[in-house]
């Protein structure tokens, strides 16, 4: 257990290392780099992370972060309004664009089905996503969920909230391998699964 010879820095490095993937030793190593900076810096690290945890909002069409009531890609005239890609989190957002080979809009859920963590559909932004659909000209949603156990439950179940509808319904390429994350999943292989998607069969 380290001893701390200061009550400030101990309060630092405990904070720190609440964060996913940040032991204690990092957390340290962090606290002690920022003491070695200008105050000015430190300063505006604090400051940035303050401002965004207050300002950011979530998009009240798709639920990406946003730091506007309606998100650029929403709002964007150059988007296709009519294809919605159906995404677990912003990181997976972050990823598809990425790519470059996507041009419509997105629905972030938050989160996937998953008993196991107490996450049922109604934790996720489904309703939302039925609601989207019934008032707006869709006409393709792309399902572009972790190829997991998890993720083919979700996608499962939207597609039993979306089947009535008159639109089609389709999943990513099994490009990305089984049990992959989008987000860990190279541009090229992602792009390639976008435009490669399949309808989605039950």
């Amino acid at each position: 257990m380290n001893t701390y010879s200061s009550k400030l820095l101990e309060q630092a490095v405990n904070e720190l290392s609440r964060l996913p993937g940040i032991g204690r030793r990092t957390a340290l190593r962090l606290a002690l780099h920022l003491l070695r900076q200008e105050k000015e810096e430190a300063e505006s690290l604090g400051n940035s992370l303050i401002k965004m945890r207050n300002e950011i909002v979530f998009c009240k069409h798709c639920h990406n972060i946003s730091d506007n009531e309606v998100c650029d890609i929403c709002a964007s005239p150059k988007r296709d309004n009519s294809l919605i890609c159906v995404v677990e989190d912003t990181r997976d957002v972050m990823a598809v664009e990425n790519t470059s080979q996507y041009q419509g809009l997105y629905h972030v859920l938050g989160g996937i089905i998953s008993p196991m963590e107490g996450i049922g559909p109604n934790d996720l932004n489904i309703g939302s996503l039925v609601k989207r659909i019934s008032e707006h000209e869709t006409v393709e949603v792309i399902l572009a969920l972790p190829t997991t156990v998890e993720g083919d439950t979700t996608n499962y179940f939207i597609y039993k909230k979306l089947k009535d509808f008159n639109i089609s319904i389709s999943t990513i390429a099994r490009g990305i391998s089984i049990g992959d994350e989008l987000e860990y999943a190279d541009e090229v292989t992602l792009g390639r699964s976008i435009l490669n998607r399949t309808p989605f069969f039950v």
